[in-house]
C-alpha cells in the first residue's frame, strides 16, 4: 500500500509537533535558554498559521493527503477544517504569549512548552483525520499533554485537577475505543465516512451495532467537550491550573473536541434525526446545569469552568438537527465564543500577574477592577458580554441566533425553548462578574504595572472583539 504525501496539507499538525521535539533538543543542548522556549513556541505556531492560511482563499478547494489507490484520503482538509485548524493555532499562540512573563521553575519550562505544542498538534490534526486510527491517536495527543500542563503548576489543587483530568481522559479513551470497535464491526471499514457506513446504516442488523458505536463515541467526546453528565473534571482542572493553561483547556481543547465531533458526524447523516436527538438532550442538560451552578459559584475560575460547560451545550446545539448550515453554525458559535473566552482569560492573567493570583481567585476580589485596571476590566467585561450575547458585543448575540436558527429549522421547538431560557440565565451569570468589577473595593490603589506582553495581548484581543462586533461578517465570511 502506497500513500501520496502532501506535507503542506499536514503542516498545521506537523509544524507544532516538530516544534515540540525541537524545544526538547534545544533544552538538552542549552538548558539555560528557558526564556527563548516560549518565544520559539509562538514563532512555531505562527509559522503553522502562515502555512495553513493560503487554503482559506475563496478559490481554494478541499485538499487531501495519505490517499489510497482508490483516491480515498485518510487526511483531508476542507474550508471548515482549515478554519478550525487556524483557530487552534492562533489560540495556542495567544496562550503561549500569556505564559511568557509568568515565572516558573527552569526545569519545567521546556516540558511545559513541548506539551503545549504537542497538544496543539493533535488538536489541529484531529479535525482532518478521516480514519478511526488517526482520529483516535490525534484526539488523545490533543488531550493527554494537558494533564501534564495542569500538574506542572505543582500545587495541591493542580495535582488534584490533573488527577481528575487524567482519570477522565482514561475513561474517555476507553469509551472511544469501544465505540470505534463497534463502528468497525458494523461497517467493516476503518473510515469515518464512505459507502461502507451508508451500507451499514441501511441494514437493520448492522444499523443497531453502528448506533451503539455512535453512542459510545459521543459519550467519549462528551468528556472532551465538558458536556453534562461528562463534565465533573472541568471545575477541578480549571481551578488547579495556571490561568493561561485554564484558557488553553477552555478554548484550544474545545476546538479540538469539536473538530473530532465534526469529523465523526460527516458520515452519520444517514442515521437520520432520531440518532442525533441524543446530542440535543446533552446540549439542554449542559446549558442548564452549567448556568445554574455558575449562578452559585463564587470562585472565578470555577465559574468560568461552569460557563464552559454551558457554552459547550450551545456549541453542539445546532448539531442536534439535520438542518442546512448546522455544522457551520456550530463552528461559527465556537469561533465567536473562543475569542471572547481568550480575551477574558488574557485580562485575568494580566491582573493576576500584576497583583497576585489571590486578587482574581474570588468574585469579591474583582471589586473595583474598573478603577484599578480599566483596560483589563474592559476586556474581561466585553468578553463576558460576548458570551452572554448582550450589546455592545453584538457578535455574541449573532452567535446565539445562528445556533437557534438551526434548531428552529429542524422543528425542535422544545430544545429551542430550553435554549432561550438558558440564554436569559447566562445573562445573569455574566452580569454577576461585570457588576462585581464595577463595585467598590477597600483599596483601588495600583502598585505594580502589568507586563507589556500581557497589556499588548489584552489590547489586541479587546480590539479584535470590537471589530468583529462592528463587522461580524469579517469572521463569519471565513466559513463561507
Amino acid at each position: 500500500m502506497s500513500f501520496d504525501i502532501d506535507y503542506l496539507v499536514l503542516a498545521p499538525a506537523l509544524i507544532p509537533a516538530l516544534g515540540a521535539v525541537l524545544i526538547l533538543v534545544i533544552d538538552a543542548i542549552r538548558p539555560h535558554l528557558v526564556r527563548v522556549h516560549w518565544w520559539l513556541a509562538v514563532a512555531t505556531l505562527l509559522a503553522a498559521v502562515m502555512a495553513t492560511a493560503p487554503g482559506l482563499r475563496p478559490e481554494s478547494t478541499q485538499r487531501g493527503t495519505l490517499c489510497l489507490a482508490d483516491t480515498t484520503c485518510l487526511y483531508s482538509a476542507d474550508r471548515l477544517t482549515l478554519v478550525l485548524q487556524v483557530s487552534v493555532l492562533v489560540s495556542a499562540a495567544v496562550i503561549a504569549l500569556l505564559a511568557i512573563p509568568i515565572p516558573a521553575p527552569k526545569e519545567h519550562v521546556a516540558v511545559t512548552v513541548s506539551m503545549l505544542l504537542a497538544s496543539t498538534a493533535g488538536a489541529a490534526g484531529v479535525a482532518a483525520a478521516r480514519d478511526l486510527g488517526s482520529w483516535l491517536v490525534l484526539l488523545e495527543l490533543a488531550t493527554l499533554p494537558t494533564v501534564a500542563l495542569v500538574a506542572l503548576r505543582a500545587r495541591r489543587s493542580s495535582l488534584d485537577g490533573a488527577l481528575s483530568l487524567l482519570m477522565t481522559s482514561l475513561v474517555s479513551f476507553a469509551l472511544l475505543a469501544v465505540g470505534a470497535a463497534f463502528w468497525f464491526a458494523s461497517s467493516g471499514s476503518p473510515l469515518l465516512a464512505g459507502d461502507a457506513v451508508i451500507t451499514a446504516a441501511g441494514q437493520p442488523e448492522t444499523r443497531r451495532v453502528l448506533i451503539v458505536g455512535v453512542v459510545f463515541l459521543v459519550a467519549g467526546l462528551g468528556f472532551k467537550l465538558s458536556l453534562v453528565p461528562f463534565h465533573a473534571w472541568t471545575p477541578e482542572a480549571y481551578s488547579g491550573a495556571s490561568i493561561p493553561i485554564a484558557g488553553f483547556l477552555a478554548v484550544t481543547s474545545k476546538l479540538a473536541a469539536l473538530g473530532a465531533l465534526l469529523a465523526m458526524l460527516r458520515g452519520l447523516t444517514v442515521l437520520g434525526a432520531p440518532a442525533l436527538a441524543a446530542i440535543g438532550v446533552l446540549a439542554a442538560l449542559s446549558m442548564t446545569v452549567g448556568n445554574l451552578l455558575a449562578l452559585r459559584e463564587g470562585n472565578t475560575l470555577r465559574l468560568l469552568a461552569w460557563s464552559t460547560i454551558a457554552q459547550a451545550g450551545w456549541i453542539v446545539l445546532p448539531l442536534a438537527t439535520l438542518a442546512s448550515g448546522a455544522v457551520k453554525a456550530a463552528t461559527g458559535y465556537l469561533l465567536i465564543t473562543s475569542i471572547g473566552t481568550l480575551v477574558v482569560f488574557a485580562g485575568l492573567t494580566m491582573v493576576a500577574h500584576a497583583e497576585g493570583r489571590e486578587n482574581v481567585r474570588e468574585l469579591s476580589s474583582l471589586k473595583g477592577l474598573f478603577r484599578r485596571r480599566p483596560i483589563a476590566a474592559a476586556a474581561i467585561g466585553f468578553g463576558l458580554l460576548t458570551l452572554a450575547g448582550l450589546p455592545p458585543a453584538v457578535v455574541g448575540l449573532l452567535a446565539k441566533v445562528l445556533a437557534l436558527r438551526s434548531v428552529v429549522a429542524g422543528d425542535l421547538w422544545w430544545l429551542a425553548i430550553i435554549a432561550a431560557l438558558n440564554a436569559m440565565l447566562g445573562v445573569a451569570v455574566y452580569l454577576r462578574v461585570v457588576l462585581a468589577m464595577a463595585g467598590n473595593s477597600p483599596s483601588d490603589a495600583v502598585t505594580d504595572r502589568p507586563s507589556a506582553v500581557h497589556a499588548g495581548v489584552v489590547a489586541v484581543g479587546l480590539l479584535a472583539l470590537v471589530i468583529v462586533s462592528l463587522a461580524p461578517q469579517t469572521l463569519l465570511a471565513l466559513l463561507g
